[in-house]
């Protein structure tokens, strides 16, 4: 958290100080020590892959497709069936009345009598009779309907031939029940009628036909259902298979992996797809690249700022009231000639790196590095309601971490390093000044003027700030300071009064110690 601006751990205790009681927070300022909490993986609605899907979908198509198919099937079976059997019945009910014309004519009842017989006597054929044309029965065998031949001819269907078809079923105790057709034909002889004759079939047969010819089609169907079903997930799985590929990819983009591709390859728009979403991925690993690069050649918040308003870049700057601060090396040529290039590089890069850390905590933009001395900005380009404060406490925390490792490093055979730190604040111009084919993105005015000065009248370990900043509300309550003096600087006609720091009120100084003691264990931990 942050107290005033200033920030300290989540197990800290905060002491009230004289300006304000209660520290205030805020969860803007970043902590060294802080492990990034993963945020919770957003929890993905429940879906129906789109395999099911389509095998669902291509499975009710091959149902509907083969339920219709075997209906028409069975449909046109049975009318087949029907139209052989009437066809059938026609044709022997016809030869009957053929072959009995003559008997009839002659009354010879004998003939019929063998001819019935014989006819009831074949597969499938019940029964059939012989009647004279007034409706008496001549010769008859088997069975035959017991309506006459008047209400036979009044109570039945005509066929296309002029054929009788009487639909009844045959009661035989204590047998079953028999469905029977009878067809009923008249025997003419020179456009008179001479009789009359019927014959009985039994409709088992085309009941059995009818119902072979549907079992075997809804086996088929069932057969095609079953195939459709299995091929079906199959070719889903097959025709989603790219689909799992680019949501594999995209979650793998979520979660921040730049470097995951599709390997299939694919002739067809979905291939297209997957080579466009791998240009996509290799254009943002790019992105990220040169944004973490950019990241380093510059302030994080200054890149970010840069990177959100890229159609916006442009020369010029705004009025902002903010802190400087300049830290500088005490000494430092004097160091560099008794090191070699490397060592020298090596100590800047180390004591630019700790500098870099403690500024990220107070909020600070690490603005330039000028040779051994390097820029901080506090309240730019991220605002920051106490920049003031902020700025002198980095200081503070910087001059104690010299001390603790100047501590230690004679006896490690290194020269100790110091810093002398000048600060001030108030109002100047930020922005990006430069160029257009150069810039650069800083603060310029009189108050970094006169910070970058102030620094050159402290001494070893010293952190000098101006009146003007020393009486800032939010700093003096909080800052422990003496008046130091008062300098001429070149360019104002009034001298500048000093303050000298020392340190921070005990309740704030013991948040910078708690942190500095964070810092060095895992300093000396790495």
């Amino acid at each position: 958290m942050i107290f005033k601006g200033f920030v300290v751990t989540a197990t800290a205790t905060t002491v009230p100080s004289k300006a304000q009681e209660q520290p205030e927070t805020s969860s803007r300022a970043p902590a060294d020590d802080a492990t990034p909490a993963r945020a919770p993986e957003a929890k993905r609605p429940k879906h129906i892959p789109i395999a099911y899907k389509l095998a669902i979908v291509i499975t009710l198509l091959v149902t509907t497709v083969m339920g219709l198919l075997g209906l028409v099937v069975v449909t046109n079976q049975t009318q087949l069936l029907r139209e052989q059997m009437q066809t059938f019945g026609e044709t022997v009910v016809k030869q009957l009345a053929d072959s009995s014309r003559d008997s009839i004519l002659a009354a010879d009842l004998l003939p019929l009598e063998v001819m019935v017989t014989n006819l009831a006597a074949q597969p499938g054929i019940l029964g059939a009779g012989v009647y004279a044309d007034d409706g008496k029965v001549l010769a008859k065998h088997g069975a035959l309907p017991e309506q006459d031949i008047a209400t036979l001819y009044t109570g039945t269907e005509t066929s296309g031939s002029g054929t009788r078809v009487l639909e009844w079923a045959w009661y035989r105790h204590p047998d079953p029940t028999i469905a029977a057709v009878s067809f009923v034909s008249p025997v003419r002889f020179q456009n008179l009628v001479a009789g009359h004759v019927v014959v009985t079939f039994s409709r088992a047969t085309f009941t059995a036909a009818i119902d072979s010819a549907v079992r075997a089609v809804i086996t088929a169907t069932l057969l095609m259902i079953c195939l459709g079903v299995v091929l079906s997930f199959v070719l889903g799985k097959r025709l989603s298979r790219p689909i799992r590929h680019l949501m594999t990819a995209s979650r793998a983009l979520g979660r921040g992996d730049l470097t995951y591709r599709i390997t299939e390859r694919r002739n067809d728009e979905l291939g297209h797809l997957m080579e466009a979403f791998n240009h996509m991925a290799d254009g943002l690993l790019q992105k990220d690249q040169v944004e973490r690069v950019f990241s380093r050649y510059v302030s994080s918040n200054v890149a970010k700022q840069v990177l959100e308003n890229l159609n916006h870049v442009s020369l010029g700057g705004h009025h902002v009231n903010a802190t400087v601060l300049f830290a500088d090396i005490v000494g430092f040529t004097s160091i560099s000639e008794k090191m070699p290039p490397n060592e020298v590089a090596d100590l800047l890069n180390e004591y630019f790196a700790h500098l870099s850390t403690i500024s990220r905590h107070f909020r600070g933009t690490i603005d330039k590095f000028i040779g051994d001395c390097v820029m901080v900005v506090f309240g730019v380009p991220e605002e920051d309601p106490y920049h003031a404060f902020h700025a002198v406490a980095c200081a503070v925390m910087t001059q104690r971490l010299m001390s603790r490792l100047n501590a230690t490093r004679p006896s490690e055979g290194k020269i100790p390093v110091s810093f002398r730190i000048g600060i001030n604040g108030g109002e100047m111009l930020a922005g990006n000044m430069g160029s257009p084919e150069r810039m650069q993105y800083t603060v310029v005015g009189d108050a970094v003027n006169l910070a970058a000065r102030l620094y050159a009248f402290a001494d070893s370990g010293q952190i000098v700030i101006t009146e003007d900043l020393y009486n800032d509300p939010e700093v003096q309550p909080r800052v422990i300071a003496q008046r130091h003096a008062s300098i001429r600087v070149r360019g104002r006609e009034e001298a500048v009064t000093t303050y000298l720091v020392s340190g921070l009120v005990p309740a704030y100084q013991a948040k910078i110690d708690e942190r500095l003691e964070r810092l060095l264990t895992r300093m000396n931990a790495a």
